[in-house]
């Protein structure tokens, strides 16, 4: 046996391992796809990916590791499109209808996955409740009109996990029925935050102005009419669902208006310890002090808190409870330290969850 017959023999062991591998790695693939499913988790995960290259290179020969880098850009390619194939049946709810920035949202996040719509933040919510859905997308947060008061009191009411949130810039569009012109729109409608976002443009072209429940049935609402006079203030990816043409781009007040989008789903994240924040909520005992000794606690155990806002309890006239969002992951030492301190002053005690920090989802709709 030569040379090259020996080497040719070797490889053939080699990728007889490697098929072997392979098969083995499919399978833990498929089970991270099912646990991604039922956690309500993208099937894209950058971190992991640059982690496992890093890792992994220092067991290659620095003059194979551009080809190496290359091997393994096709193997988590390979992964990818296997999860999505598995994840293909994953239903995702909403709130609103087709085009809304809840919409895009959900399929941003989950674009292997079927978006279904609700009407309210509460059927969102129930769906994934009652298990007629796999997770639901919730706006939980506005850079311009602050918090979403109803689904904070779905978080603290309701059983369902927050495993994710991100940030969807929203950039509004001015959108006409074919053959409109700028000129000659007389009234716009639109959500009443989307109107308000866009009162300087709305102000210098002298529109008359009608709310609607959401930007998209808005847009909905002027394609189905057809009068060239009227336009809707919504995403430019609302124009093609309902055949509309958009007269002019970025109508926004402010080009810094992001809405935060939270992913719920009836399973806690068991990695939840890589996660690099999370959400809490409480309420206090009635004793002197005892909010304040409360914030207290969570700085001393090293959290840092980004958020701390306050909620009326809706069955308790004059009660409130506490949404904190704060650095760190309450799963370690510290964490069940904090917890533990805290459960003396409070009266109920919720983590809701743990998140990365908020991805931005894709540019400006």
């Amino acid at each position: 046996m030569n040379e090259l017959e020996r080497a040719r023999r070797e490889i053939g062991e080699i990728d007889k391992q490697m098929a072997e591998l392979f098969c083995r790695r499919m399978e833990s693939v498929a089970a991270i796809a099912k646990y991604k499913k039922s956690h309500g988790l993208p099937i894209v995960d950058p971190a992991r990916e640059s982690s496992l290259f890093a890792s992994n290179s220092a067991y290659v020969d620095e003059a194979l590791l551009p080809y190496y880098e290359t091997f393994m850009n096709v193997a988590l390619a390979v992964s990818k499109r296997y999860q999505r194939r598995l994840n293909e049946g994953m239903r995702v709810a909403y709130c609103g209808v087709e085009g809304a920035f809840a919409n895009i949202a959900a399929r941003r996040i989950f674009p292997d996955g079927s978006a279904v719509p609700y009407s309210s933040f509460r059927a969102a919510y129930g769906s994934v409740v009652r298990g007629e859905v796999d997770a639901a997308v919730l706006p939980i947060e506005n850079s311009y009109a602050g918090e979403v008061g109803q689904v904070h009191d779905l978080m603290f009411s309701g059983t369902l996990y927050v495993n994710g949130v991100y940030d969807l810039p929203v950039t509004h569009h001015l959108l006409a029925p074919k053959g409109a012109s700028i000129e000659g729109i007389k009234t716009v409608l639109s959500h009443p935050q989307a109107l308000s976002q866009c009162e300087t443009y709305i102000k210098k072209h002298g529109f008359a102005t009608v709310e609607a429940t959401n930007t998209a049935v808005a847009a909905k609402t002027v394609a189905e009419g057809g009068d060239l006079t009227v336009a809707a203030i919504a995403s430019e990816e609302t124009a093609p669902l309902y055949g509309l043409t958009v007269l002019d781009h970025d109508i926004n007040d402010s080009n810094t208006n992001t809405t935060r989008f939270a992913v719920f789903t009836r399973l806690k994240n068991d990695a939840e310890a890589k996660h690099n924040n999370f959400i809490l909520m409480f309420t206090v005992k009635n004793v002197a002090g005892a909010l304040a000794r409360a914030i207290s606690i969570i700085g001393e155990h090293g959290f840092n808190m980004r958020v701390l806002r306050s909620r009326p309890m809706k069955e308790l006239a004059w009660q409130y409870y506490f949404y904190i969002e704060a650095e760190g992951s309450p799963e370690g030492e510290e964490g069940e330290k904090m917890l533990s301190e805290l459960s003396e002053f409070c009266d109920r005690l919720k983590v809701v969850g743990g998140y990365e920090s908020e991805p931005t989802l894709g540019g400006g709709v």
